[in-house]
């Protein structure tokens, strides 16, 4: 009698420790989960406020009188129909760096732009906006390589096949596990 209560209590200690283990590693898991969506939707902030800084930057260069004969408005049309695009912030983010220089290099060709206290002051809050995007994207992707160490790495992959976990891409869409060099390209 002895020998079975010591064998059913063995095995109660196990299962114990297996259930403490799993719920770790999930919770572990889950940590992470929670930090990726949470620095997404700081990132999805970011780039709504850099996108509203270009937005007012577009609007004061076409109402600059000595300009409108200079710069074509079609140059901004795709600019502006990236409000009624459906795209990931990953494409957002390619299109405003896109339109960024545009307006950089705009701001270097013409005076009138150069010196408009108005969108100095924009493009100060551009960079501002370029900087939190850097920090956060880099906090994104140093937690998204942890987060597929441990979709990966034994003992949590068994978790990751149970919970249905996959491996998640890096903010610049860049999959490390794959045979595809394009999407190393700038």
């Amino acid at each position: 009698m002895d020998a079975l209560m010591f064998i059913l209590l063995g095995m109660v200690v196990v299962v114990c420790l297996i259930i403490s283990i799993y719920t770790f590693l999930h919770n572990k898991m889950q940590d992470y989960i929670i930090r990726i969506n949470e620095v997404e939707a700081i990132i999805d902030n970011d780039l709504r406020d850099k996108y509203d800084n270009l937005n007012k930057c577009v609007s004061i260069i076409k109402g600059i009188k000595d300009l409108e004969k200079k710069i074509d408005e079609a140059m901004f049309d795709e600019f502006i129909r990236l409000k009624t695009k459906k795209i990931s912030n990953f494409d957002l983010d390619r299109a405003l760096v896109e339109h960024e220089s545009l307006m950089i290099s705009l701001k270097e060709k013409y005076k009138e732009i150069k010196d408009n206290e108005d969108l100095k002051e924009l493009f100060r809050k551009i960079e501002d906006n370029n900087d939190n995007l850097s920090v956060h994207k880099e906090y994104y992707n140093k937690n998204i390589a942890e987060y597929n160490k441990l979709i990966t790495l034994f003992p949590t992959n068994i978790i990751a096949k149970i919970g249905k976990y996959e491996e998640k891409l890096f903010f610049d869409r860049k999959d490390m596990s794959d045979d595809d060099y394009n999407d190393f390209k700038l």
